[in-house]
């Protein structure tokens, strides 16, 4: 089935393609279904949710299967790791290179054969560790007035 489709970049698989890769935001299929609507209005959900398994199986695209998140998809191919904020479920591309030799290491000390690895790392966004900070200075303060106010 994908062998023939392959051989044509329709006009909405063009267009999800396009919208993916005009923002490196790791959007959901519905995120992305209202971006693509935009553009193409009579386009189904069912139509971007094919396009993106096809894409996915062509090698054009990533799909990612973050841990107790819907799944997200990315525009870059390549193997890369992500960052993902606890908070806001913010997704960005983690900066580092893939760690092939981990891999290799592991094919030697196992009878799998191995095809490769998901490394997920977890924090807070700028945005968020922000607004954390500040919760917790106001936690502090208004801990410390309390704690100084003669009952």
């Amino acid at each position: 089935m994908v062998q023939a489709q392959k051989m044509r970049m329709t006009k909405q698989r063009r267009l999800i393609l396009d919208e993916l890769r005009k923002k490196n935001d790791h959007p959901t299929a519905d995120a992305l279904y209202d971006r693509v609507r935009k553009r193409m209005p009579r386009i189904s959900l069912g139509t971007v949710y094919r396009n993106l398994e096809i894409l996915t199986a062509l090698g054009e695209i990533q799909t990612l299967e973050l841990s107790g998140t819907q799944k997200r998809y990315d525009g870059i191919p390549g193997k890369h790791y992500h960052i993902r904020c606890l908070h806001c479920g913010r997704l960005d591309d983690a900066p580092i290179a893939p760690l092939s030799r981990l891999e290799d290491e592991l094919y030697e000390s196992t009878v799998y054969t191995i095809m490769g690895h998901r490394l997920e790392f977890m924090g807070l966004c700028p945005e968020c560790s922000k607004d954390h900070e500040a919760r917790h200075i106001a936690e502090a303060a208004i801990a410390a007035s309390e704690a100084s106010t003669p009952n």
